[in-house]
């Protein structure tokens, strides 16, 4: 049963759970989820090969996944926005069909300059999880949403699982060209089933403004201080280019913040809330969000160049070497994932949170001393069951604090915060890895040094372990502890959307 658009009140009280809907949707979901990972896991083995083949270095590199993400940041909101005005799948089906001509694109470019544009472009398949985490609240009822949250962290966990190996050994076999053209009949396959299985959501607001000027505002900063990383070390970390680009993203966060004030003082949905952020438990969520992205675009980097790199610094191994290594991490976040969405009800959301942000900050310090490749691929998979258990509990927290009338406006900024740690993360460690270095033999080419390294994973680290006293500070909302309901009694029941949310009345 529906409800006229925008009247979520009624159509909360009119929607009948469809068990079996709901199923079908999770599969298209998760397939989404999957495939969107697996164009971008199986670039992360090829970053070195790429980066030869363009002759750039490793803190170029890194602008292949950051400038993706930067993108990414910026639509995320603009595009759940729209999601709400005309409708979630409607948009959703539009964010498939762009996101394969973009990935269709880059498969052939013919240099660094077109490959970070198109993948920049790209950057419009991040926001297919919060139009699917959208969807996931508004088909299944309040106490099924942790365990629905826990599938789709699993499917991070399964998109990289699959994506690594396969997309190794495809780029190490056929080139990373490849990779990318593989992956666009499945695109093209699952916005087709998005069409024919997905229902249009009820939940519609076309009254709704899209906060373009903050949109404009927070990537532009963002993309000026990520591209001072990247380029840090081949214009000099204290040229004029260099502290103009990070003067120029920081500049830029002083009228954001104004516009952000005034947009909301309007009556108007900004995408930084300010208002949010004075809510204690959204305030946390957003800083473990940007932790947990910094210090997983850290990790992706440095592992894939320590693999990579020629002995006795690194391994030496091949991109399907690389990518072999990896499965660890990504085995971790599928077993992991579902177990913490099951256990979280029971056991509450700080403590499991807490236990993730340190399981993966042991794990980050682990690395430092490792010596073997098997000491480093245990230490890799307690990272990936760290960060899977964190993501599953924060978002718990999130999600069952805030009122269902804030719901789109809470989750999207979120995915702004772990965005832009994402975005942060990979340059960070990018830099790191093209400042320090050595070589080889003299006059030989220059290779990271493990320096670099050792200060990637020791940054990742002291992040993660920050986590669980900032978590102590949040009230929780399941488990024993809890304290009370999260949301008032009258909206408990009210269907929670992410681009968006359902219009119940307070």
């Amino acid at each position: 049963m529906s409800a006229p658009a925008g009247d979520g009140t009624g159509a909360a009280e009119a929607k009948v759970f469809d068990p079996a809907y709901a199923r079908r949707v999770m599969l298209v979901l998760a397939g989404l989820v999957t495939v969107v990972l697996y164009v971008e896991g199986m670039l992360v083995p090829s970053l070195t090969s790429i980066a030869s083949e363009f002759s750039i270095n490793a803190a170029q590199a890194s602008l292949i996944l950051s400038s993706y993400i930067v993108t990414g940041v910026a639509l995320s909101p603009v595009v759940g926005k729209l999601g709400d005005i005309y409708g979630k799948k409607r948009i959703l089906v539009v964010v498939i069909a762009v996101y394969a001509a973009c990935v269709s694109v880059t498969g052939f470019s013919p240099n660094f300059t077109f490959m970070v544009v198109s993948r920049a472009f790209q950057g419009i398949g991040l926001t297919v999880f919060p139009l699917g985490m959208a969807l996931v609240r508004e088909e299944f009822p309040r106490d099924m949403v942790p365990r629905a949250q826990g599938i789709l962290s699993a499917m991070f966990g399964v998109g990289f699982a699959v994506s690594i190996p396969l997309g190794s050994w495809v780029s190490n076999t056929y080139g990373w060209r490849d990779t990318y053209h593989t992956a666009i009949p499945f695109v093209i396959l699952l916005a087709v089933l998005v069409f024919v299985v997905v229902r249009e959501s009820s939940y519609r607001r076309p009254e709704t403004r899209v906060d373009y000027g903050g949109a404009v505002m927070l990537g532009a900063s963002l993309a000026f201080l990520v591209l001072a990383l990247s380029e840090g070390q081949s214009w000099g970390w204290i040229s004029s280019a260099t502290l103009g680009f990070v003067a120029a993203g920081l500049f830029l966060l002083a009228p954001l913040l104004w516009w952000e004030r005034r947009y909301a003082r309007q009556g108007r949905e900004a995408i930084l809330d300010l208002r949010l952020l004075k809510e204690r438990n959204s305030l946390i969520t957003n800083l473990v969000g940007l932790v947990t992205g910094l210090g997983m675009y850290l990790a992706l980097l440095s592992l894939v160049y320590l693999f990579e790199t020629p002995a006795p610094v690194g391994y030496g191994q091949s991109i399907l070497g690389a990518g072999l290594s990896l499965l660890p991490f990504a085995l971790a976040m599928l077993i992991f994932g579902p177990i913490a969405g099951i256990i979280v009800s029971r056991v509450g959301t700080r403590p499991l949170t807490a236990l993730g942000a340190v399981l993966t900050g042991v794990g980050f310090l682990l690395a430092i001393p490792a010596t073997s490749l098997t000491e480093l691929l245990a230490v890799e998979f307690l990272m990936g069951a760290g960060i899977s258990v964190l993501n599953a509990a924060v978002i718990n927290l999130l999600i069952l604090t805030v009122e269902p009338r804030d719901m789109g406006l809470a989750t999207s900024m979120n995915s702004v915060f772990r965005n832009v740690g994402s975005s942060l993360g990979a340059p960070i460690s990018g830099s790191l890895l093209a400042t320090f270095t050595v070589a080889l033999f003299p006059g030989g080419p220059s290779i990271p040094a493990l320096v670099g390294f050792h200060w990637s994973f020791l940054i990742a680290a002291l992040a993660f372990l920050a986590c669980p006293f900032v978590v102590l500070l949040a009230r929780e909302v399941l488990g024993p502890r809890a304290r009370g309901p999260a949301v008032p009694e009258t909206s408990r029941e009210a269907p929670l959307s992410a681009g968006g949310t359902a219009r119940a009345q307070h």
